[in-house]
């Protein structure tokens, strides 16, 4: 036990434990892509790649105006890098998740900085957050949640350095001028939510602390908001002189618009959804952070204020303030994911990391037993990333399946789901699916569409199919099919048209 507290709490602690987290960042990323949105976003990133594109987003040859460019840059230039693969699909994420918990840091320093008895500093968040799951998860997905939060992030790290420095000071400027950068990059990264949310949240922050923007920030918002529009420009300048009025009526029309007023898009939740997601994403500081805003809100109501309150109260505003418009905002959504809520994850930290700090400076056991927590985190992380997770991506992916029917020789056949849609396939099948008119990917909805495929293919087509439907295929008299493999949640069979077959009415 002596060894442990010498250990944890000695000055070497600190570089190990952040070297550890560096590594878990990018630690496993080479697992086959998950769920729907990984390959379909990664397979947009590698068109754009091999048609040598920076500009237009397309799925299976079609426009794909769902998203903006940020993340398919950085997966562009990683493939460009380590060709492509899943690892360069995810490497952007990974150091976005970093850049995030790089920007807590320096939030806490600030924080640090504008008063002695400040009960945390950088060190601390960062160690919070770089073993938050909420971070650790979205920074290990090929998706944009993590794309988006760590340039608001950044924005608003740049924004607080602003406000709390003193006049003279050097990084004054530079804080407001990042806060802008970054706020037209988050826009780059998921459209006009990156410029609502840190508007919005500096907009609060001076609410809730009863003051003015000053003069300088007032003027700031015309060269800022040029900056930040111009950064933005990059891609939606060339992306609106290509594609007109289409790019402005999907894009922002039906993927912004539509998605918040309406359920057009199938993610229905109740109003509170994210009430309870948000805590859950915070595990396990979650009770740090439930008992930070517990004793905020109480303290509130008391006529006595304490000490540690008084000690962190700009930082701990500064927080309420970017924890509530993202957590409004999305509630009223007619959409919501869990992932939505991600950028209300590093206020969270600091409030978690407020209340682990306080915690921690009882006593030299109780900072023990902190460090160890994150510590702990870290290694369980590890062991679910070795031993756990690629079984999981086994069964939740169809890498297996389409590797094991091109292993057999069917390479070049035609890849369609019967009675079901994988969109896992867009990535591992790409330019084999069967597609609409509209440029969605089509399944089969019966046997007699499974033989009109086959006759108009001539050679035999691949079928995605679920282990509950095999039955209708298995004893056609149209064709026969071939088990090649499954993986618990779907199987791949090669269907081949019958000598003497002939299309069912």
């Amino acid at each position: 036990m002596d060894l442990l507290n010498r250990s944890l709490n000695s000055k070497h602690f600190w570089p190990i434990f952040f070297t550890l987290a560096i590594f878990i960042y990018f630690f496993g990323l080479t697992i086959p892509l998950l769920g729907p949105d990984e390959p379909r976003y990664t397979q947009v990133a590698r068109e754009m790649f091999e048609r040598g594109d920076w500009v237009t987003p397309t799925l299976g040859g079609f426009n794909w105006f769902e998203k903006p460019a940020l993340l398919y840059w950085l997966q562009h230039a990683a493939f460009n890098v380590f060709g492509v693969s899943e690892f360069a699909a995810r490497l952007g994420s990974a150091f976005f998740g970093l850049g995030t918990v790089a920007s807590l840091f320096l939030l806490g320093r600030t924080a640090e900085a504008e008063k002695d008895d400040i009960e945390t500093n950088g060190a601390w968040i960062a160690m919070v957050g770089a073993s938050t799951l909420g971070l650790i998860v979205f920074s290990r997905g090929a998706s944009f949640d993590i794309i988006l939060t760590f340039p608001i992030t950044a924005a608003l790290t740049g924004f607080y350095l602003y406000d709390r420095s003193d006049r003279s000071s050097r990084v004054r400027f530079a804080g407001l001028a990042a806060f802008y950068v970054f706020t037209g990059l988050a826009i780059l990264a998921k459209g006009l939510v990156g410029l609502v949310f840190p508007f919005a949240i500096v907009a609060f922050y001076h609410l809730i602390s009863l003051k003015m923007p000053s003069k300088e920030v007032l003027i700031s918002l015309i060269w800022g908001t040029l900056l930040a529009v111009a950064v933005a420009s990059s891609w939606y300048l060339p992306m609106y002189l290509r594609h007109g009025y289409g790019f402005i009526d999907e894009f922002f029309i039906q993927h912004h618009f539509q998605r918040y007023t309406s359920n057009k898009y199938q993610h229905p939740q109740p109003f509170h959804f994210f009430l309870w997601v948000l805590p859950l994403m915070t595990i396990p500081w979650m009770p740090f952070f439930i008992a930070e805003v517990w004793r905020n809100i109480r303290d509130r109501f008391s006529r006595e204020r304490t000490r540690s309150c008084s000690a962190n109260a700009s930082l701990v505003r500064f927080a309420f303030a970017w924890i509530i418009v993202p957590l409004v905002f999305f509630s009223f959504s007619g959409s919501k994911l869990p992932g939505y809520i991600l950028p209300a994850v590093p206020p969270a930290v600091v409030l978690a990391a407020i209340a682990a700090a306080r915690f921690a400076n009882r006593s030299s056991f109780r900072a023990v037993c902190v460090k160890l927590l994150a510590v702990t985190t870290l290694v369980t992380i590890i062991i679910i990333l070795q031993f756990v997770l690629p079984g999981f991506a086994d069964n939740d992916s169809v890498k297996r399946l389409i590797t094991s029917a091109d292993d057999r020789g069917y390479g070049m056949n035609k890849v369609v789901g019967f009675v079901t849609i994988s969109h896992n396939a867009e990535f591992y099948a790409a330019g084999r699916l069967l597609r609409g008119s509209d440029g969605k990917q089509r399944g089969l909805n019966g046997p007699s569409e499974v033989t009109e495929l086959l006759m108009s293919e001539g050679k035999p087509v691949l079928l995605l199919i679920r282990p509950e439907h095999l039955k209708h295929v298995v004893d056609d008299p149209e064709f026969a099919v071939e088990m090649i493999a499954d993986n618990g949640e779907l199987a791949i069979v090669a269907a081949t048209l019958r000598r003497d077959a002939t299309p069912k009415l």
